[in-house]
């Protein structure tokens, strides 16, 4: 029997959940939205497409919505690059609600109806505790069985929306894998810190959402242990890019590489983020702010002002940082800026650095130093800067997260192909794909 920690997926990563209405009110295709998400490519289409029949549908319109999923999906789904998990009613504390999404499920599964090869599995909202997650599986266990599928083969996702929700993924582990329910089905563990939010009845001053970075951090740790993948709830600022890029760069620490997009803007951005980037970069700490230097020929360039460089004599430098003056020789001055920088490696520093402790490990040996140099600019002066880091297999190993990731798309997405290579050139890609 497998562990409750393999993966039982052909998807290892999602990066993107993008969710659409499907049905809208007052137009004369209610399903124009459907139809318009079903024929994504390339960069614009998510990972995972979310028809939504629970919130992003009005409660008048989920009969049409499930009329119109079994259209689109029944014409499009073969096409769609990314895998189709439709969101159904669902509530913890209503029979009633239960009982709709199941006939829902029934609905969209019925193989008469010419949607369900194109189908990968659900979206159940508003789960309770463990036990509620559980009836979740069971409905589908009894849809599988209703249409002679194979038990297991339609995945559950899960939107943790509540503390009940939160303190059941710490049942997982245990619960996985026993005969008398086939949770192993589970695939991915998505914040909703909206209604999360509202059931923890929190406040803060301005009405804004909490952050909740407890919640997903907690969601992260659930599915690592569960070998499930974690998604992050939606960011609604959707003209706030670099807010959906630092948050999801604070994700993407925790081991949460997914997020909820609600535009095709925020899936292309959510699609690049978690990939390793073109080029290399170095940044400068300064007060507690992060800066990124610019290249240019070769060199990073600071271009601020509250950094200040000046060569005073030979090899005596004057270094003011906000307000502290140092008076420093060369060697000290690299040492200092090397104190103060962070270097950001591209997918070809990554490979390389691999590729080189994978020819060092078949030579025998087990750890390796690994130099990284670059020439800084502040205020025209030039400083050359260089650190050794140590490499054994613990440091290739978490090195080939984002590798794997990138493998992984490029293994389930072949309409990205093309972008990936223009991104980095086939050699490179090339590389990536056999590298680790």
């Amino acid at each position: 029997m497998s562990t409750h920690t393999d993966r039982l997926h052909d998807r290892e990563f999602v990066r993107t959940f993008f969710t659409t209405p499907t049905a809208v009110e007052g137009e004369d295709d209610s399903a124009k939205m459907l139809q318009s998400a079903a024929q994504l490519s390339g960069m614009e289409a998510p990972d995972v497409w979310v028809p939504d029949n629970e919130d992003a549908t009005a409660p008048s319109m989920r009969d049409e919505g499930v009329e119109n999923m079994i259209d689109v999906i029944s014409e499009h789904g073969a096409d769609f690059p990314g895998e189709i998990h439709p969101r159904v009613v669902w509530h913890r504390e209503s029979p009633t609600t239960r009982y709709q999404g199941f006939q829902q499920i029934l609905e969209l599964a019925d193989p008469e109806n010419g949607a369900i090869d194109h189908l990968d599995g659900f979206v159940i909202p508003e789960v309770g505790d463990i036990d509620d997650w559980k009836k979740a599986d069971e409905f589908l266990t009894i849809v599988e069985n209703e249409y002679d599928l194979e038990e297991g083969s339609l995945a559950m996702s899960v939107i943790v929306e509540s503390g009940e929700a939160e303190l059941a993924m710490g049942d997982l582990r245990e619960e996985m894998g026993k005969p008398s329910n086939n949770l192993e089905r589970l695939f991915m563990l998505v914040d909703g810190e909206v209604d999360y939010t509202k059931d923890m009845r929190a406040i803060t001053p301005t009405g804004e959402l909490p952050p909740w970075p407890e919640l997903r951090h907690n969601t992260s740790r659930g599915a690592s242990a569960a070998g499930l993948i974690a998604v992050d709830g939606p960011y609604d600022d959707i003209r706030d890019v670099e807010g959906y890029h630092e948050r999801m760069t604070d994700n993407q620490s925790k081991g949460m590489l997914g997020i909820w997009s609600l535009t095709p803007g925020q899936v292309v951005e959510a699609n690049k983020s978690p990939l390793p980037p073109k080029n290399g970069s170095w940044q400068l700490e300064v007060n507690d702010r992060t800066i990124e230097l610019d290249e240019e020929d070769g060199r990073h360039v600071y271009s601020g002002d509250e950094v200040e460089l000046e060569e005073t004599g030979e090899d005596q430098y004057t270094l003011r940082v906000g307000g502290d003056e140092l008076e420093l020789d060369g060697e000290e001055l690299s040492q200092e800026l090397l104190d103060m920088t962070s270097y950001i490696p591209s997918l070809d520093d990554i490979v390389d650095s691999m590729e080189e402790f994978e020819a060092a490990k078949e030579a025998g040996k087990g750890a390796i130093a690994m130099e990284r140099s670059g020439t800084l600019v502040i205020d025209g002066v030039e400083v050359e800067i260089s650190n050794d880091r140590m490499w054994d297999e613990a440091t290739y190993q978490a090195a080939q997260t984002p590798i794997t990731l990138f493998q992984d798309v490029y293994e389930n997405r072949p309409d990205q192909h093309e972008d990936l290579e223009e991104l980095y050139g086939e050699d490179l890609v090339e590389r990536a794909m056999v590298v680790g």
